[in-house]
């Protein structure tokens, strides 16, 4: 049985306390350590190399997005490891900042969810093997946030748009897609830019735009 070693960093001693005690307590799971703030969160990481990183989203020293610029740092000096970013916000700006560069290993998961046991170690195991989580609420605000609008655009997708939409959140690289499909890769960039654009998203950074795209796709 491979054991996953975790990192976790949170404000809350209350909070702190019991995730602490859910992953000492998980038999697979092994508390490598934790921290209140930022700077701890990163020395603890560089020393502890752990596997998964649970990190409240706002805590010392400025209780903004400390969650954010973590996972931000990990992917370029820790890639390797997962994390699960904690939050009180049903906001899926936050989520998209957390996947912007790469959904994978990343979870974004609600305070409350922390409730369920089994909700947190599954996101735990999730990353850990390179896979991604998104809070349903977060979706569902997301969606409602579209449907808002006048024409959120999943209306308007050609049968084969939303063929390869739903393979893109698979995770699938436009590589993959050509070969499950059968098309070339260059007809799969085509239709991606198509879907980008009917859904809004043409101003936007290429992998934001891919990780959107996916958002709106699951909340449908």
């Amino acid at each position: 049985m491979n054991v996953i070693r975790v990192v976790l960093a949170e404000d809350n001693v209350l909070l702190r306390e019991g995730i602490s005690r859910l992953v000492s307590a998980t038999k697979d799971f092994e508390l490598a350590g934790v921290a209140s703030d930022l700077p701890g969160l990163l020395s603890l990481v560089a020393d502890q190399r752990p596997d998964v990183i649970v990190t409240d989203i706002r805590m010392p020293p400025t209780g903004k997005d400390e969650g954010i610029q973590a996972a931000i740092w990990l992917r370029e000096h820790h890639p390797s490891a997962g994390v699960v970013v904690l939050s009180q916000y049903v906001a899926p700006a936050y989520a998209v900042a957390l996947l912007e560069h790469g959904s994978a290993g990343r979870a974004y998961l609600l305070k409350e969810r922390v409730a369920s046991v089994d909700e947190l170690v599954r996101a735990i195991r999730t990353v850990a093997e390179g896979g991604s989580v998104i809070d349903p609420a977060v979706i569902d605000e997301l969606v409602r946030a579209r449907a808002r609008e006048k024409h959120s655009g999943l209306a308007s997708l050609t049968a084969r748009e939303s063929e390869i939409l739903g393979e893109m959140a698979q995770g699938k690289s436009n590589a993959a897609i050509a070969s499950a499909l059968f098309v070339t890769e260059r007809a799969v960039e085509k239709h991606i830019n198509s879907i980008f654009a009917k859904l809004g998203l043409s101003e936007e950074k290429d992998v934001n735009r891919r990780v959107k795209a996916v958002l709106v796709f699951l909340g449908g």
